[in-house]
């Protein structure tokens, strides 16, 4: 189920490295309100939470994160992970996603880090990406349609990732579709190539979208005290997503599978073919090899070796038992 509040168009900018970061406001009515950097303090309404994002290399978004939330946590926010995962401790949250890049190309679709601390009242994101920009907060701020609560956020973002991710799938799957056509028209040698091109961009979008729908999961059954049932539903509802998005590419990889499988088998049938058309002409120059072979021994006693008519006469013989070997063969069907 898509969110009803679509991010504008254009895909998100990254962040400079030299941004310390932006924090957001959500009342928990549906409005939002932009604060600025991270040098405000704003105050957290008593039913809504703030938004910190920040650029992961910055170092004064790394600075300010250590004095916020500690060492430890601010080093597994920004350290470069190579998996997804979520680990709850001390009724906080510790998200680590990967997502589509802006402007990725179902060739290279690349991979985006987008970690996040949520605590109660607050969440901290940490990327290279825009967030505000991802998410679409200056809509927000006109339809008053915010998230209500940190989870409802995390389900939001993993809808935007899924968002960015089905029309890659959706061209993948228009590739596979162009490679069966191809074979159903001509055999052309080139579909390997394609084929195994796209059963790797396959298990990279496996790679990418499986884990995600883990770490939702893994959120909504953990018992963290100020998740609401509607949290939960939330969080259910972006893990289905992702689980439909999965079930998809699995759907792919199983065709992809089968069209391989027809490649291996045309190309079996093309190879029988011609040791049939070998075989065949083997066994009609045979005899007549035999039959030169002999007449072209230097020997005498050969018979009609004076006789001028005698070359036209052994073409003719040969040519009639050339003739008669193929009838015979297409009559048993072996032709």
């Amino acid at each position: 189920m898509n969110d009803s509040s679509s991010p504008p168009a254009s895909p998100p900018v990254r962040q400079e490295k030299g941004d310390p970061g932006k924090v957001v406001v959500f009342d928990g009515k549906g409005g939002v309100t932009s604060v600025g950097g991270l040098d405000h303090e704003p105050k957290v309404p008593p039913h809504g939470f703030v938004l910190v994002t920040g650029n992961s290399r910055s170092p004064e978004f790394k600075v300010w994160l250590k004095h916020a939330i500690g060492v430890f946590e601010a080093d597994v926010l920004t350290v470069p992970s190579t998996r997804s995962r979520c680990t709850v401790a001390d009724d906080r949250a510790m998200i680590v996603m990967r997502v589509v890049r802006p402007g990725a190309d179902p060739n290279d679709i690349g991979r985006q880090l987008l970690t996040m601390r949520i605590a109660r009242g607050q969440v901290i994101v940490a990327s290279e990406l825009n967030i505000p920009e991802l998410l679409g907060v200056s809509q927000w701020q006109q339809t008053q349609h915010a998230p209500l609560s940190p989870a409802d956020l995390v389900a939001r973002l993993a809808l935007r990732a899924s968002d960015r991710i089905e029309p890659l799938i959706e061209a993948l799957g228009n590739r596979l579709d162009d490679i069966e056509e191809q074979l159903i028209s001509a055999h052309d040698a080139k579909n390997q190539v394609r084929l195994a091109q796209l059963r790797r961009d396959l298990i990279s979008f496996r790679r990418l979208i499986w884990p995600q729908r883990d770490v939702l999961t893994t959120l909504e059954v953990e018992d963290i005290s100020f998740f609401t049932e509607r949290d939960r539903m939330r969080l259910r509802e972006a893990s289905s997503r992702s689980a439909r998005l999965g079930d998809e590419l699995q759907t792919l990889s199983e065709r992809a599978v089968l069209v391989h499988e027809q490649i291996l088998d045309a190309r079996s049938e093309q190879l029988n073919r011609t040791m049939l058309v070998l075989a065949a002409v083997t066994v009609v120059f045979l005899p007549l090899t035999l039959v030169t072979g002999a007449l072209g021994m230097n020997v005498s006693g050969i018979p009609f070796a004076d006789e001028p008519w005698a070359f036209v006469g052994v073409c003719a013989g040969l040519l009639a038992v050339a003739l008669g070997l193929v009838w015979w063969m297409h009559g048993r069907r072996w032709l």
